[in-house]
């Protein structure tokens, strides 16, 4: 298990629907470490703090596993690392065997998988289509945030390691599974 990439983002204004939105959802990789802080990422920024962002929500990761599929759903090969708002994209962590409150130590921070995530409109935005949100969550694919019990700082290539995981604890994709059997036509 390791580090691919580590993402950070400024938000930044966007054109959608005929309105300027306030997003940080547009991550682009960087080189070198990168300080990880209780709140998140340095140099990193989300939009809106009522639903992104927080100490349960400071670090999203996202499996570099999943990337191969969405490049042949989307029809979109060009897809680069933090495309889906990512701060860590990782490698050998995977949602069905990841449970939530499992510790985890990345880089020299140590992390806690707290939920996993729900995207709102702006992934939609991101990719240009009105359907992203509901594929999105559809796949089970939903990488998973992360609180800061430990600050330090990443870089890509660093391991990841468990720490320590509670095995009653349900997995993250077992609580995307129970959210989607609860939507409407699930």
């Amino acid at each position: 298990m390791h580090v691919v990439s580590v993402n950070v983002s400024l938000p930044k204004a966007v054109e959608w629907r005929g309105r300027t939105v306030t997003t940080g959802i547009f991550k682009e990789p960087v080189a070198g470490r990168v300080q990880i802080r209780s709140l998140g990422l340095v140099g990193d920024g989300q939009a809106d703090l009522s639903v992104h962002g927080g100490p349960a929500k400071a670090v999203y990761a996202y499996p570099s596993e999943h990337y191969p599929f969405w490049r042949q759903d989307l029809e979109r090969p060009d897809l680069t690392w933090g495309a889906f708002g990512e701060n860590l994209t990782t490698e050998g962590l995977a949602e069905r065997k990841l449970r939530i409150g499992t510790h985890l130590r990345v880089g020299s921070a140590v992390l806690e998988v707290t939920q996993p995530r729900l995207p709102c409109y702006k992934l939609g935005i991101r990719f240009g289509r009105a359907d992203m949100v509901r594929r999105f969550l559809a796949s089970g694919r939903s990488g998973f945030y992360l609180a800061v019990l430990e600050e330090g700082a990443v870089a890509a290539g660093d391991p990841i390691k468990r720490i320590s995981e509670p095995g009653e604890a349900p997995t993250v994709f077992e609580v995307v599974d129970e959210i989607r059997a609860e939507e409407p036509g699930g």
